[in-house]
């Protein structure tokens, strides 16, 4: 299975420390922001990485990570997204990387508490299809949001719904088989002018092949905003995060 960290966008609501640094090189706690969804892919067992990342800081990256191995990283690569154009835009420059294998995709500025081990193991069970991971959160407004039907499986989500529909967010961590990049060619640009994760989620879920996994512990979108950030700065130093039992 191959790995891969979004690391692109602007960052813009981190402003003003985003207008020296890529928002993925940031620290939380002790290190940059970029070592955590690294770190939770390695604790998996996956080792062959690829970084998205895009803006005038993506050699940055390079630097960071030139002694990769010492990570516990066996294969680092690096694409270029030339125009912050969305999730799923990102993750269709993966193609050649992911070679026909399945994938985990990570939102670089997902930190977690715990690991993705049992999520991996199901997905690894699986024949075809997708699976991510959902988390129970106080305002699954912000989020996109899972619809259930009566058997307890997704039938679609529905991104920042007024009225939720569920008490659960669908976070930033994606399992997919290799058909998810032919979805990414059928997919049409948003009203904010990006192809959308939630809309290839919901492609899987149309064909009854969305899985899905709670994730035990705590989650912070460390990206969120300037307080979600400092939040998970002190999560991360009280507890420490990517724990392989909790």
């Amino acid at each position: 299975m191959k790995g891969i960290v979004l690391a692109g966008g602007l960052g813009t609501r981190l402003y003003p420390l985003t207008k020296v640094t890529n928002k993925h090189l940031l620290p939380i706690y002790n290190k940059p922001m970029i070592l955590y969804p690294l770190e939770a892919l390695v604790l998996a067992g996956i080792t062959d990485i690829l970084i998205v990342t895009g803006g005038e800081w993506a050699t940055d990256f390079a630097r960071l990570l030139a002694d990769f191995k010492s990570y516990g990283i066996r294969n680092l690569y690096f694409a270029y997204q030339e125009k912050p154009l969305g999730i799923a835009h990102a993750l269709g420059l993966a193609e050649a990387f992911v070679n026909g294998d399945k994938c985990v995709v990570i939102l670089g500025d997902n930190v977690i508490e715990g690991n993705i081990l049992k999520a991996k193991k199901r997905f690894e069970r699986m024949e075809r299809g997708a699976l991510v991971l959902l988390k129970e959160v106080p305002d699954p407004q912000n989020y996109g949001c899972p619809v259930f039907d009566e058997a307890g499986r997704i039938v679609r989500i529905i991104e920042k719904p007024k009225e939720p529909p569920s008490p659960y967010a669908v976070i930033g961590i994606y399992f997919y088989d290799a058909e998810v990049f032919s979805i990414i060619k059928t997919l049409k640009p948003s009203e904010r002018g990006e192809l959308e994760i939630t809309d290839v989620n919901n492609a899987y879920a149309g064909r009854g092949l969305l899985a899905y996994e709670f994730l035990e512990g705590w989650w912070g979108d460390a990206g969120a905003s300037i307080d979600a950030w400092l939040w998970v700065n002190n999560l991360v130093a009280q507890t420490s995060a990517n724990k392989l039992n909790l």
